[in-house]
């Protein structure tokens, strides 16, 4: 019967199947689509919000008591999804551009926040295109959150960081789909590699070898863009890297994440008691590489921990 092969399906999902989980998205697919489509109309918005509830549901699955009831808990996930667009649809005043951009949390994306460890998650990063693995990577995997702050290092406006976000939801929802049955074990071991790799390359920030390393690992035209305002090649790297050590700031790595040619760290500066203002807390940098080398490095400063 149907109702025990959905129950099936989420106790094998439950217990980390990811095909099974599949399996039964795919299912109910057109099902919870009508339910966002009775609420939304036939709009953009009721696909974003099933893509929103799949994330949901993926997250709160182990609290399901009932797998035989898993149906009307998925309509109701996107019903709950749909009642939040409806009550953020607020008229802004057209003098004040800056309040037409997408609200900092929107439904579902917490969910895919909290996702982020997942190996799964970071194989369906892989099928996405660079741009928009870039802004998908900062927003949801990192203390980068703001449009403008995305913007600024990816080199692009806030509007389009906003449909790029909207394109890789989506994308990465199918991505996930034809990537569920994959094993994951190769995405992980290179993610360990990477960020075994940022340690030793920040290292020898510390011990003085970074000019070698930059000669090695940036391309000769590499460009270096620091916070949308200051731009140069790899030799600014070096000059603020002098800078900085020079006055006996230490560097602290604390996250790294890898999607194929897209590379992002996330460090903390240690200032000197003598000089405790020299550095800014925090320093965000993506890298876009091409053949393993940099391309392009953007840079961003925080004034916070990323919690």
């Amino acid at each position: 019967m149907a109702e025990e092969l959905d129950e099936s399906l989420v106790r094998s999902a439950q217990a980390g199947d990811m095909a099974a989980f599949a399996v039964l998205v795919e299912r109910h697919r057109a099902a919870l689509r009508a339910t966002a489509i009775a609420l939304l109309g036939y709009t953009d918005d009721a696909e974003d919000a099933v893509q929103d509830a799949l994330l949901t549901a993926l997250q709160r699955l182990p609290e399901l008591r009932e797998p035989s009831a898993v149906v009307p808990w998925l309509k109701a996930v996107v019903r709950n999804n749909c009642r939040q667009q409806l009550r953020a649809r607020k008229a802004v005043p057209v003098a004040d551009p800056g309040l037409l951009l997408p609200p900092v949390t929107s439904p579902g994306e917490e969910r895919l926040e909290q996702a982020a460890t997942a190996d799964w998650i970071r194989r369906g990063l892989d099928g996405l295109s660079a741009p928009i693995r870039e802004v998908m990577m900062l927003r949801y995997f990192s203390g980068v959150t703001q449009y403008r702050q995305i913007a600024a290092l990816c080199g692009i406006s806030p509007d389009t960081v906003a449909s790029r976000l909207r394109d890789g939801r989506r994308a990465l929802a199918q991505q996930l789909r034809q990537t569920a049955e994959a094993s994951f074990d190769e995405a992980g071991a290179r993610a360990e590699a990477w960020h075994r790799e940022s340690a030793q390359i920040v290292g020898s920030m510390l011990d003085g070898s970074f000019g070698t390393v930059v000669e090695d690992w940036y391309h000769p035209h590499a460009l270096v863009d620091v916070m949308g305002l200051i731009h140069g090649d790899r030799s600014l790297l070096l000059d603020m890297l002098d800078w900085t050590f020079s006055a006996d700031v230490g560097v602290r790595l604390h996250h790294t994440m890898s999607s194929k040619d897209v590379l992002l760290w996330e460090a903390d500066f240690v200032n000197p008691p003598s000089d405790p203002e020299h550095c800014p807390p925090t320093m965000v940098a993506l890298f876009s590489l091409e053949q393993g080398r940099v391309a392009r490095m953007g840079i961003s400063y925080g004034t916070h921990h990323p919690g």
